[in-house]
């Protein structure tokens, strides 16, 4: 696991970015694997600045997300669809029919559920970006048990809805359900990619990578990965012995 600490997020931001340029650049008909909230937003604005400045072209990239809430049409200001919309699709030149995302609206979510991971599963994800929940929820795969192994409705945790309700009027507004792509789907990807940010985060990514892999914490399950590359700030890392405090520090996990 190569995890980076960035003193910057401007600086994290464009990391995260050069990596998903570099892949398209290397790989035109790359297959993308992306997230949605608010820890990728600055990343989306990197990442078209320097597709623009390099002239890199995502016609022939492919793109499928993590997630989508239950009940929000694609033209809802919350949904996940929109999100991709204004921070990221209307400002390369992907054609919108090689984005996919999961159907929170679909009158039979569990064929749609069957059929989002036989896509998965054809199209082969290259890289998947990722985030980190406060509960160590990745995708929408929150603390259970056991957790389901591909794509599936999840009844979402009050703490996550919570953590969502600043992006609504109110907590009553954000839906109960959410179809998520499951922990097995998000690790068949080749490369994951995951960014964490906040001091506020800081204990759950102690958790995620040096903890003990268990479904408490969803995210410890990527130490099981083969190709993670972790991106975090300061504040995220600052219960990590990271070897360095100037600049960006870079060390292997014991994993």
């Amino acid at each position: 696991m190569d995890i980076r600490v960035f003193q910057d997020n401007k600086d994290l931001d464009a990391a995260a970015a050069s990596l998903i340029a570099e892949l398209v650049a290397a790989k035109p008909n790359a297959v993308l694997g992306l997230a949605t909230g608010s820890t990728p937003v600055g990343i989306y604005r990197s990442l078209v600045d320097t597709a623009a400045r390099s002239g890199i072209s995502f016609k022939s990239v492919s793109t499928y997300n993590l997630d989508e809430y239950v009940g929000l049409t694609p033209d809802n200001e919350q949904s996940y669809a929109y999100y991709m919309n204004q921070h990221l699709f209307s400002k390369i030149d992907i054609p919108l029919n090689r984005t996919f995302l999961p159907d929170g609206m679909s009158g039979d979510l569990e064929a749609h559920c069957a059929a989002y991971d036989a896509m998965l599963e054809q199209a082969g994800v290259d890289l998947q970006l990722l985030g980190l929940g406060h509960n160590g929820h990745i995708g929408f795969n929150e603390p259970d048990s056991q957790l389901s192994a591909g794509t599936h409705v999840v009844t979402l945790d009050e703490a996550t809805r919570e953590a969502n309700a600043r992006f609504f009027s109110s907590i009553d507004e954000v839906p109960r359900q959410a179809v998520t792509m499951g922990v097995g789907s998000i690790l068949k990807a080749h490369r994951i990619l995951l960014v964490v940010r906040g001091a506020d985060k800081a204990d759950i990514v102690k958790r995620a990578l040096t903890g003990p892999v268990t479904t408490d914490c969803p995210a410890s399950l990527l130490q099981t990965h083969a190709r993670v590359t972790v991106l975090l700030d300061r504040e995220a890392a600052s219960l990590l012995a990271t070897g360095g405090n100037e600049g960006c520090s870079t060390f292997a996990s014991a994993m």
